[in-house]
């Protein structure tokens, strides 16, 4: 294959691979420190002052001064000027006028296509895309469109581009309702979804544009690294067309990383980066549910405090001297793992782990008599992920669910080594200020913040503290119905499946009507998420990350104050409590929101218990506590628990760096 042109001049390609993808090159700590400084100091201060803002300016007037020229261009002739471009686009790469050019070309063809034409705001969020920047635009400013942008002018310069989205039915959605734009300058389009066959997914990677999710794509990523096992470098990729065999890269179905545009960029990037993709095989099930029952046994005997300490924040458990006493003494005579020290401790952490660590419908649910793993981030179920080392097994066996074999380790990668393979990344989400200087360290991709299209007209209510539960939901209620009962909808936030029908009882008590929305009733997604603007609808959901359908008003709401979002507990991390409020007052739209939260919730018990106690026990017996304090506490756990999950980004890298060290030799880098 041959390199990319003076697009990619400068970018350094893995040698030995059946497709185009970057060198990953190991800097050394120093220059690891350098980029993190860099990041957190260095690139705030040039953001404000607002160098690439005036490039944005420019593009987008450039591309303006173009459109009355192309408005009256037959179809024919707006095709071939476009397709004229590639050969200038691949000599000289996208520079400020040649992207100007494309973009207005699009636009002019979107507008005959679909119907809708770019904002200006579209065309500078698509160039700061095509300049490899992590794009900042308010939720609901059209990132869906403004990425068909950089998109279609990568793929008219010839180059294979990826659109990769967090669930397959947006990853559907969206490539069917831009797929005419694409046709029209002649892009086959392609998607990528659970359950497609191999060579399925060959031939829509083998489109000029593909949507994929984060997940499918990673996964494979990997097929095609294990199945290149042995045969990737390029010394046995010689050898096998000496000898006259089928090259390498047949095995594989993706055909190279070159572009990647990925929404959610702060989803994907950080919050999904804390655990590894691990590629299984299913192992045996040969007394594995003698074994867990008997490990949970034990664990159901042991005491907290005398025999185990948890750690919530980690999710770790710790055994004390009492506890391996008493573990050493119930595996005499027991053979299997119970013989081993280190085997008998994990089996026992395990199942410990499963009885108070992972609670149903807060980290999994149990459907169709099966336990699934919901997305924290997203309130997603994520029905082919299981958590290793035995663990989804013990909560199955918790569970009383059919038992699913163990699954043994084929390949695994971490999202931060995926994608900083790809030879031009860019993000773009509506939440990336507070996850900034992480991305850009760990990506290299700067942050360029894009203007509203409308100035917003969101009303921010403040927060309302509670100190306990049954308090938070009641007052929720309360207000839920005051405001359904002037005319206008509302969307009620909750943290997990748990919370949303804790919720639901209480509103169903008062006698109100109401659409839920978590991990159980995912289907219903888009139908619930678009009806929920209507007049007096109330709605009940999970975190709404990446749900990627509008909230559109009905008739009468807007003049009646728009949706009305009441958050109703605080997230580990703010950019999931902004994802949340940036559900109303979208394209300036009118709209509110509150946050109506409890001393008793899981961010406070977890972070600041004896705080939360103290304020809980002043606010019953009637004390009057400043906003500031109770600001302050969020604060404070908020910024304590992001530091900890960047800690555990950092050192699931690490581990993945010497892991693909020591494996190298083997040729099985992954």
């Amino acid at each position: 294959m041959s390199r990319p042109g003076p697009l990619f001049a400068n970018v350094a390609l893995a040698g030995g691979r059946p497709y185009a993808e970057r060198a990953e090159d190991e800097p050394r700590w120093h220059d690891r420190v350098a980029v993190a400084l860099h990041a957190g100091v260095v690139a705030p201060v040039q953001r404000r002052l607002a160098g690439f803002k005036g490039e944005l300016r420019r593009l987008a007037d450039a591309a303006n001064a173009l459109e009355d020229s192309l408005r009256l261009l037959p179809d024919d002739v707006l095709r071939q000027r476009a397709i004229a471009m590639r050969g200038r686009l691949r000599r000289t790469g996208f520079t400020l006028d040649s992207t100007a050019e494309a973009f207005a070309l699009i636009r002019a063809a979107a507008q005959r296509t679909l119907g809708q034409r770019h904002f200006d705001t579209q065309l500078m969020g698509g160039y700061g895309l095509l300049r490899g920047r992590l794009v900042e635009m308010a939720t609901g400013e059209g990132k869906t469109f403004c990425a068909t942008l950089p998109a279609c002018a990568m793929a008219l310069a010839g180059y294979p581009v990826h659109v990769i989205t967090v669930n397959d039915y947006l990853a559907q959605r969206d490539a069917e309702k831009m797929g005419p734009l694409y046709a029209f300058f002649g892009l086959g389009v392609g998607v990528v979804v659970q359950g497609m066959e191999r060579e399925q997914r060959r031939q829509a990677y083998a489109q000029a544009i593909t949507y994929a999710t984060n997940k499918e794509l990673a996964f494979d990523y990997l097929r095609d690294r294990v199945a290149l096992r042995g045969r990737s470098s390029r010394l046995h990729q010689g050898l096998l067309r000496m000898a006259g065999q089928a090259d390498a890269g047949e095995g594989t179905v993706l055909r190279g990383l070159y572009f990647a545009i990925v929404d959610e960029a702060d989803s994907v990037f950080v919050d999904e980066a804390r655990t590894p993709l691990i590629l299984s095989a299913s192992g045996d099930l040969d007394g594995e549910a003698e074994q867990n029952g008997t490990a949970l046994q034990l664990a159901r005997d042991c005491r907290e405090g005398e025999h185990f300490q948890l750690d919530p924040l980690e999710r770790g458990v710790i055994l004390t001297d009492a506890g391996h006493a008493a573990l050493d003494a119930f595996a005499e005579g027991l053979g299997g793992a119970w013989t081993s020290v280190r085997g008998r401790e994990d089996l026992l952490r395990q199942a410990l782990s499963a009885l108070h660590l992972y609670r149903r419908d807060q980290q999994y649910v149990v459907m169709e008599d099966k336990v699934q793993i919901v997305d924290e981030s997203t309130g997603r179920v994520m029905p082919d992920r299981s958590w290793e080392r035995g663990l989804h097994q013990m909560i199955e066996l918790k569970e009383g669910v059919a038992l699913t074999p163990r699954r043994e380790t084929l390949a695994r990668l971490t999202y931060q080594r995926l994608f900083r393979r790809y030879v031009h990344l860019a993000g773009m989400t509506g939440t990336a200020a507070e996850a900034a200087a992480e991305i850009q360290a760990v990506y290299g991709l700067p942050l360029a913040r894009v203007p509203l299209h409308r100035p917003s007209r969101r009303v921010t209510l403040g927060t309302t503290v509670c100190s306990t539960l049954a308090g938070k939901w009641q007052r929720v209620a309360e207000r839920a119905q005051a405001l359904a009962q002037a005319g206008r909808p509302v969307l009620i936030g909750t943290r997990s499946v748990e919370a949303s029908e804790q919720v639901s009882a209480v509103l169903q008590a008062r006698g109100l009507p109401y659409a839920l929305l978590n991990a159980k009733q995912d289907a219903e997604e888009a139908r619930v998420v678009a009806e929920a603007g209507q007049p007096g609808r109330i709605t009940v959901a999970t975190n709404m990350a990446g749900r990627g359908t509008d909230i559109l008003l009905g008739p009468g709401v807007e003049a009646s104050g728009g949706l009305h979002v009441i958050l109703t507990e605080f997230h580990d991390s703010r950019r999931v409590d902004r994802q949340l409020v940036g559900r109303c007052a979208r394209q300036g739209d009118a709209g509110s929101s509150e946050a109506i939260v409890s001393l008793e919730d899981e961010l406070f018990e977890l972070c600041a218990p004896r705080a939360a106690a103290a304020l809980r026990q002043a606010l019953q017996r009637g004390a009057r506590v400043p906003p500031v304090v109770f600001a302050a506490l969020r604060r404070w756990c908020q910024d304590a628990t992001e530091r900890r999950q960047a800690a555990t980004r950092r050192a699931q890298v690490r581990q993945d760096r010497q892991l693909h060290r020591a494996l190298a030799f083997t040729g099985r880098g992954e």
